[in-house]
This record gives structure tokens, C-alpha cells and sequence, in this order.
């Protein structure tokens, strides 16, 4: 087969490193970056530390609204879908990326397989969920996560070609772990001697609302050991023009590349996060997470004990700060066997998926395609 992957922010990168290397061992895979991360930091680094081929295309999306961003990626991504000519095209989570390439591979006729498929947080008004419902509707094949996603989709009429693969980002962290530890750099091992909380922040319901933004820093004013806190570049932008200052426990990084982040992950004593990724490294590490949102499509972990909601609620916020940290006695495979990549090249592999792809075929053939 040949196969065109989407990319073009932080989690979708990580998913990359370890299903292309499945998928180019029997596959042609072009690898296409809209740019949608466009700080060197948030995206070459990523490159670099996992080992991710170079793109093959590279979009160079300028950051601007989600609607103009959609937009241009929509363009840029129907030309390279032209002129490669792909079976299928794969597109992963529930970013801008992800939603432009659900739409330019549709309008094309391209067979559309929806990688982490089957997420809801059941918040319509987050960005990511309508990106991910609309990539869900109109994917011919659903990779999903685990048995919870299958039933979602399920109970939205969504039951032909859906597989249960697991977690590629698990697949990552297992693979990467001990490397990160090795390899941090002297100022993340000095950091570390101490305990400490990680913190990151970068969603726009955080960032661009300044009474959030204000709440949450707020929340770590007396912080009973040092938080640090890689700093996302619109976080870092925002704090800036809200004029929002830092509290003294706060130790404010430079954006970090993959390893140092599971390196920090793996050592912290609690992490809040807003990050959906985030989310699950801390799952995977074991280390209780604190999520900055409403509402999160990581329920699984929430079930778990493992991750609980805590908004901008500067009290909710402190209380878990300075609680003992929350460590259920259970930890439950909630993300697979580490063996996701090999489950969706399968799936990808199967004879239902041939039939889709031949049928597209004959479809545009027919059109003049």
C-alpha cells in the first residue's frame, strides 16, 4: 500500500516514531506535516529525540485562528494528497491537522483510518471534540484505543470497521523510558534531587482566558515544594500579556523535547496537565495526574482513580497540591500490551480494509479521479 500520514502537533508526532517504523516494513508511507506546531522546540525536537523520518511534505502553516489555520491546511493538504496519489490516508487524535485531513482525504474520495478514534469528553464546546466527532463520522476504519471507544461508536452508529488496537502513545513510552532517564540533561538532574510537581499548561481555554490563566498560577502561590513548568510558547505569550507573573515555586523551562518530558513525567510526585497526552504518560508512569479541564476524553483514567478533574479552581487546585498524592492500589492495563502498532498495521492489512480501498479506487476511476 501506499499511505499518507498526517501530522502536525505534539501527540500525533509521538504516535508517528512508532507506527511508521511498523508500517514502512511492508508499506510506502509519505509523512505530512501541516506545521501546525511551529516552534522549532515544539516540533523538531520532537523529530529528533523519537526518530521520526523527515516529513515529506511540510505545510508551513502559519499559527492564526482555528478556522483560518483549518483553512489553509485544507488547501495545502488537498495538493499533497493530489499529487501522491495514496490508498489510504491516516490521521490521528482530534487536532487542526487532524480534522483538515479527515475533509481534503473525504473530498478526494480517499479511504479515510481514524487512529485514536472513538474519544469523547462529551464537551462540544472544546475545539477537539468536534474535530474528533467529525473524523470519527466520516472514517471509513476506526483504530480505536480500547473496548470503551468501540462502545462510543458503537452507541453513535459507527460499528463496521472499527479495531481495538491499543494505545500507540503507550507503545512510545515503554519503549523510550529508560532512555529518558539516562540521557537527561545536568539541569533536569539537578531539578530532580529535590521532589517536585511537573505542570504543563498550553490549552487555549486556559491560556487566552486570563481570569483561568490567573487562577490556576494563583493556585501555586505557596506550593510546598518547587513545580516545574516547561513553558509552552503561547502559554509563555499569554503570561506575558496578562501580565501575570510567576509564583517563587515556579521553575519556568524552556519547551522540552519527548524525553526530557517522560524523564520529568516518570519522577514527578503529581502532575497537572491540561494536556490530553499528558494525561496518559501519567497514566502510564503511574504518577497521579490532576487535569486542568472540565471535562476530559481520558474518562478511562479518571475510572481509574488515577487522574481527577480540577479545572481553574485555584482551591481544588491547592487542596491536591497539598494532599498526599492519590495512589490506588490497582493499575489496570487501560491502553494495551504495548503492541499497538502492530494491531493497527494489521487492521490496516486486513481484507475488509482491502475491500474499502479497491472499492475507493473504482469509485474515482469512475469519476475521472
Amino acid at each position: 500500500m501506499k499511505i499518507v500520514s498526517i501530522v502536525g502537533a505534539r501527540p500525533e508526532f509521538v504516535q508517528v516514531a512508532v507506527l511508521s517504523r511498523v508500517l514502512r516494513r511492508r508499506h510506502t508511507e509519505l509523512l505530512v506535516h501541516t506545521g501546525q506546531h511551529y516552534d522549532e522546540r515544539m516540533s523538531e525536537r520532537f523529530f529528533t529525540d523519537l526518530g521520526i523520518p523527515e516529513p515529506d511534505v511540510n505545510l508551513g502553516v502559519a499559527a492564526a485562528s482555528p478556522s483560518a489555520q483549518t483553512g489553509e491546511m485544507l488547501g495545502g493538504l488537498a495538493d499533497a494528497l493530489r499529487r501522491a496519489r495514496p490508498d489510504l490516508v491516516i490521521v490521528r487524535g482530534d487536532t487542526n491537522s487532524t480534522l483538515a485531513g479527515s475533509l481534503a482525504a473525504k473530498q478526494l474520495l480517499l479511504p479515510l483510518a481514524h487512529v485514536e478514534g472513538g474519544m469523547r469528553s462529551y464537551d462540544r464546546t472544546m475545539p477537539e471534540e468536534i474535530n474528533r466527532i467529525v473524523s470519527d463520522h466520516i472514517a471509513d476504519i476506526a483504530l480505536v484505543t480500547d473496548d470503551a471507544a468501540r462502545r462510543r461508536l458503537a452507541g453513535e452508529g459507527i460499528t463496521t470497521n472499527v479495531h481495538v488496537c491499543g494505545d500507540v502513545m503507550y507503545d512510545v513510552f515503554l519503549q523510550v523510558r529508560v532512555r529518558a532517564r539516562a540521557q537527561r540533561e545536568p539541569r533536569l538532574r539537578a531539578l530532580q534531587q529535590q521532589p517536585y510537581d511537573l505542570l504543563t499548561v498550553h490549552r487555549a481555554e486556559n491560556t487566552d482566558d486570563p481570569a483561568r490563566l490567573r487562577a490556576i498560577m494563583a493556585a501555586f502561590t505557596d506550593a510546598p515544594r518547587r513545580i516545574i513548568f516547561p513553558v509552552h510558547p503561547r502559554t509563555a505569550a499569554r503570561l506575558a500579556e496578562f501580565g501575570i507573573r510567576l509564583p517563587a515555586a515556579v521553575v519556568a523551562l524552556e519547551p522540552l523535547g519527548y524525553l526530557d518530558i517522560v524523564a520529568l513525567e516518570c519522577a514527578a510526585r503529581t502532575i497537572f496537565t491540561d494536556s490530553g497526552g499528558v494525561q496518559r504518560e501519567a497514566y502510564f508512569a503511574a504518577v497521579p495526574c490532576f487535569t486542568l479541564r472540565e471535562a476530559t476524553e481520558w474518562t478511562n483514567t479518571v475510572e481509574a482513580r488515577w487522574n481527577r478533574l480540577v479545572g481553574s479552581d485555584t482551591a481544588a487546585i491547592r487542596a491536591a497540591l497539598h494532599a498526599a498524592p492519590m495512589r490506588p492500589a490497582e493499575h489496570p492495563p487501560l491502553f494495551g500490551e504495548g503492541d499497538a502498532a502492530e494491531r493497527i498495521v494489521a487492521a490496516l492489512e486486513s481484507p475488509a480494509t482491502q475491500r474499502i480501498i479497491e472499492e475507493a479506487a473504482t469509485t474515482r476511476r469512475a469519476r475521472g479521479r
